[in-house]
């Protein structure tokens, strides 16, 4: 029989190996050691995403600053904001932005075991397919925190995992157009992939407008270095197969 302590162990090493992925939020870490995860793609491009949408509010703000820059995005979209917008989640993909899923709700994978979690997942693409005519390939998990089981369930759904090497903190109450243009820039890189977020579903009300404040001023930041910005289509890494 096993002893309480021996219990103890197993059940420690099974919670370690399922939250073991979180550690790669740790932005040293991936940049470092999971290139692609931090989503490092060719030095000339820049990938621009955002998270947390669609919202009829704020998206469409975004969708026509880029339209009107000539500038094409990857959109991480979250299942049940699809299932209230969806003609907003097709007009994004009609604009020609690529989409990705960010779950079905705002929550940490890591509450969720492997069936849920895979329901979860399943659920979000299914609705995005429905809403745009296309299957999301890219994942991006809520607060940027995969777990084992969020991984094995992507890889079923046929979804490649991705994060960022740069975010502007734009979710906060306290940020505005200028703080998260200097937080963003200040680890900007070619190669690099941005993370704002066009909605405040997950962030403090009204939290977007800084992030559409700033959007203008990197495309320029951009321009100037000579960096091409794009989806992560784009990026040099190609569709994930």
């Amino acid at each position: 029989m096993r002893t309480v302590a021996g219990v103890a162990s197993v059940l420690a090493g099974a919670a370690v190996m399922h939250a073991a992925p979180a550690a790669a939020f740790v932005p040293p870490l991936r940049d470092r050691f999971l290139p692609r995860l931090a989503g490092t793609g060719d030095p000339d491009h820049v990938a621009l995403t955002f998270d947390d949408g669609p919202n009829p509010l704020s998206t469409p703000h975004f969708l026509r600053l880029l339209d009107a820059r000539g500038v094409r995005a990857s959109f991480f979209l979250l299942g049940d904001q699809v299932a209230r917008a969806p003609r907003l989640a097709a007009e994004i993909a009609g604009a020609g932005h690529e989409i990705g899923v960010h779950g079905w709700v705002h929550r940490c994978l890591l509450r969720y075991g492997p069936g849920r979690v895979y329901d979860e997942l399943a659920r979000a693409c299914e609705a995005i397919e429905d809403a745009t005519g296309h299957r999301p390939q890219w994942i991006r998990a809520p607060y940027g925190v995969f777990s084992t089981p969020s991984l094995v369930a992507a890889r079923r759904l046929g979804l490649t995992p991705v994060l960022w090497t740069c975010w502007g903190f734009d979710w906060t109450r306290r940020a505005t157009a200028g703080s998260v243009r200097r937080t963003v820039l200040k680890d900007l890189r070619g190669g690099g992939t941005i993370l704002l977020h066009d909605s405040d579903h997950a962030a403090s009300p009204g939290a977007w407008r800084s992030a559409l404040g700033a959007l203008g001023p990197l495309l320029d930041e951009c321009e100037r270095r000579g960096l091409r910005v794009g989806p992560l289509a784009d990026h040099g890494r190609g569709h994930p197969s």
